[in-house]
């Protein structure tokens, strides 16, 4: 679907009515207007559009208390697709998927450093045009691309500034895939796309205030206040994994010290389980340090443990700071969820300040490994339903 076709298919009222379509279907007109103020002319009118527009679709009659029986109203799921693309430190992950977030075909791409800005556009366009090429969906019906991207994104430009993983500045995301691909492209970072995610298919219902938070090659945070994503004054709320911890430690990949990623990530874990253990292992993953705690590794039981500790110490200064109403934990260090878990409950509820506020709920993503690539595709799909909810 070219930018400009999905750029028509927006309105205010319109997103009122497919949002409220999506969270209580089957729903009549009559029950739309009801609930959402808008007048049953109007409301007509735009489900008329819907449904030419492929959106919507119409279901046998529903329950009537008098008189004719309702038409029901669903929404047409696969209707159209949308791709979703989580995009590096270490790899490209490309999904396509249905309005629901169905996943329905998959690509995937190694990213080989150093890189350069250019050669990573390359690897970004190969791996989502191996995607279209490879799948059965109807190129027409995809509504655009929602990219994540790890590190500081300017959401309005769709330009990665620093990608310090990768050590790239600069790069022209949006623009140089609009140009590709002539499809609407978002581009957002990796952990406030993987926040968006969590709202829209995490199962959270109605948390006013939520934050993800994503651990693994590096660590960040995306914050939903008010069912809106929250970016900051200059664009960088939720740079968690840059929370100095300890003024006087090791040197971060963002150049300070101290950083809590350089505690917490799994690059950070294996750093200091090859450092306690030289002599007793090759040298080891944050995985392998998961797997030799499960087979019994003291060793690796306490330091997954301690770093459990300095999580929930850095998850103490995100309550006292936000106060959100639950936190979720996502990324591939929480595959340790076992080992780190109660040592960061443990911690929180040490530490925090109320009685209340130690009850914060915190949870690990239900949705694992596609929590971002997800969130990516929730991008576009917020713009679609809910275009209010994504600014902030």
């Amino acid at each position: 679907m070219q930018r400009g076709t999905f750029q028509l298919m927006k309105s205010v009222n319109k997103s009122i009515i497919l949002n409220k379509i999506r969270t209580a279907e089957p729903i009549s007109r009559a029950q739309i207007a009801k609930e959402t103020s808008l007048t049953p002319p109007t409301v007509s009118s735009i489900v008329k559009e819907l449904i030419d527009q492929g959106l919507v679709r119409e279901s046998i009659l529903g329950h009537s208390s008098g008189g004719r029986k309702p038409t029901m109203l669903h929404i047409n799921t696969d209707a159209f697709y949308v791709v979703g693309v989580d995009a590096g430190p270490e790899s490209v992950e490309c999904v396509l998927t249905d309005l629901t977030g169905a996943i329905l075909q998959r690509t995937s791409k190694l990213l080989e450093n150093p890189l350069t800005n250019e050669q990573f556009l390359s690897d970004l366009k190969e791996a989502i045009l191996a995607l279209l090429q490879a799948g059965e969906a109807d190129q027409e019906k995809i509504i655009g691309i929602g990219v994540a991207m790890h590190g500081v994104v300017d959401v309005k430009t769709g330009t990665s500034l620093v990608a310090p993983i990768l050590n790239l500045r600069n790069i022209p995301i949006k623009e140089a895939l609009e140009e590709e691909f002539n499809l609407t492209v978002k581009v957002e970072n990796d952990a406030r796309a993987m926040a968006l995610g969590e709202s829209w298919f995490g199962g959270h219902g109605d948390a006013d205030s939520m934050v993800a938070v994503n651990i693994g090659r590096g660590v960040g945070a995306g914050i939903v206040i008010n069912g809106k994503l929250y970016h900051g004054a200059q664009g960088i709320a939720g740079e968690f994994g840059h929370m100095a911890v300890d003024i006087n430690g090791e040197i971060c990949e963002c150049g300070n010290r101290g950083c809590l990623q350089t505690f917490i990530s799994g690059a950070a874990i294996a750093k200091r389980a090859n450092s306690r253990l030289e002599g007793q292992n090759a040298s080891l993953t944050g995985k392998a340090v998961y797997d030799l705690a499960e087979s019994g590794s003291q060793d690796c039981i306490d330091l997954l443990q301690e770093t459990g500790h300095i999580m929930g110490v850095g998850l103490t200064n995100l309550i006292h700071i936000i106060n959100p109403s639950e936190i979720v934990l996502g990324g591939g260090v929480m595959k340790s969820e076992k080992f780190l878990m109660p040592a960061a409950l443990a911690a929180i509820r040490q530490k925090v300040l109320t009685p209340e506020a130690k009850e914060t709920h915190v949870t690990v993503s239900r949705l694992g490994d596609e929590a971002t690539v997800l969130g990516a595709v929730s991008l576009l799909l917020v713009e679609l339903f809910d275009p209010v909810m994504q600014i902030g």
